[in-house]
């Protein structure tokens, strides 16, 4: 694999360049200039397999350089580089990973072996696994179809207290399994039925799914509350609530067992409407939680105006929080007011053992994420709720609160 490395400084370029050469790397391609490297690429693009590049350079800044590697199409790693202040680095990073780019990790100045052992663990990891599918446009007729042909499967992330350990629900994530293309993902599809008129069809489909799974497993005396992610686009329509629980009524699911995830990709159209309409559903009983908080449209009005009883707190915010003043900041934040107005709170993207210890230590109620499991099939949870026990005993046993 070829490494290219950008940097403007001569020592700092040396010094990585000999790291990565002590750590076995012998292709490894140093540029001083950021366009001598995208000229580079443009010859041989296919061959660079990771970048190093530094934020702060003369002639084209780091960001600049992010940009002409979207326009050329480049499909390899890429790592930042820079001694600025954390913060700018971090808004770097958010750039590139909402440029689509393959980012694996941003590294402040002076860069140790150590770090880079570790990011280049994780580009190997990335390449040995399977190939990673396109991000493919769809368009709306092709999102039509799937649906009316049954192509939208559900799959469940377990949601766990961080006090016990007990496994309090899931969340059905929806994916689209393409007769072409394999397993499709939502943010590929999701907001093309936002824009196209298409969302009610797509959450009736996925509500129905995830209202049966909750029958077997009460049949099978599994008792999980269950999680439906709506749109706000779902909240248009003042028959909603109704919809929602005629569904629930026919397939035998209490109101107890359900919670609605809202989210707020778009802004909200009609405020008086959505209130309306998520007042009407918790006089239902049907438990509402506002996701991804922290993101998007989502703010301080909507904990104020409309009846949640549980904030979930953006992966972003999550992940790292223990090693990150701003995460930190935030997260703390967002949790202190989850407890003022009496609401749960979920921690999205915990990962690994740091992040489940610093968040049952700052008093988050609920855990979700890759260190608890992955987003599984309906018929695998009965055995990784087995599996989790024996698991959650192990965690207990070796956790202090």
């Amino acid at each position: 694999m070829k490494i290219l490395v950008v940097d403007d400084e001569p020592f700092v370029l040396k010094l990585l360049v000999r790291q990565l050469e002590n750590l076995g790397y012998t292709e490894v391609v140093p540029h001083n200039r950021a366009q001598d490297a995208l000229a580079l690429l443009g010859i041989e693009a296919e061959s660079v397999g990771l970048i190093f590049c530094d934020l702060q350079m003369p002639e084209m800044d780091g960001v600049e350089f992010v940009r002409q590697l979207v326009s050329i199409g480049y499909a390899g790693g890429l790592v930042l580089v820079s001694g600025e202040d954390e913060r700018i680095l971090q808004a770097a990073l958010t750039l590139a990973r909402a440029h689509k780019l393959d980012v694996l990790g941003a590294l402040q100045k002076p860069v140790s072996p150590e770090q880079l052992q570790n990011v280049l663990e994780s580009n190997l990891l990335h390449s040995s696994g399977a190939p990673r599918a396109a991000h493919k446009k769809y368009e709306p007729e092709a999102v039509r179809r799937g649906i009316a042909e049954g192509e939208l499967v559900n799959d469940y992330q377990p949601k766990v207290g961080f006090a016990s350990g007990v496994v309090a629900g899931v969340e059905t994530l929806v994916r689209w399994k393409h007769p072409r293309d394999g397993l499709i993902f939502p943010d590929q599809f999701i907001p093309v039925a936002e824009e196209h008129g298409l969302i009610d069809d797509l959450t009736r489909v996925v509500l129905t799914a995830a209202l049966k799974q909750s029958r077997l497993w009460q049949d099978m005396g599994i008792e999980l509350t269950v999680s439906v992610n709506v749109s706000m686009n779902n909240l248009r329509s003042v028959d909603f609530p109704d919809v929602v629980t005629r569904e629930m009524r026919e397939i035998g699911v209490p109101a107890s067992l359900l919670v609605l995830e809202v989210t707020e990709n778009q802004l909200m159209k009609d405020p008086l409407v959505a209130l309306d309409i998520l007042t009407r559903l918790r006089l239902k009983r049907i438990s509402l939680s506002i996701d991804d908080f922290g993101t998007g449209h989502s703010s301080l009005a909507q904990l104020r105006d409309l009846p949640f009883e549980e904030l979930k707190v953006d992966r972003g915010f999550v992940h790292g929080a223990c090693r990150d003043a701003s995460r930190k900041a935030i997260l703390q934040a967002s949790l202190s007011m989850a407890r003022q107005l009496r609401m749960k709170s979920v921690g999205e993207g915990v990962e690994d053992r740091e992040d489940w210890d610093y968040l049952r230590a700052a008093g988050c109620d609920l855990a979700q994420g890759y260190f608890i499991a992955k987003p599984m099939s309906a018929e695998a949870l009965p055995t990784w709720l087995n599996a989790w026990r024996a698991h959650r005993r192990e965690l207990f046993a070796s956790s202090t609160p």
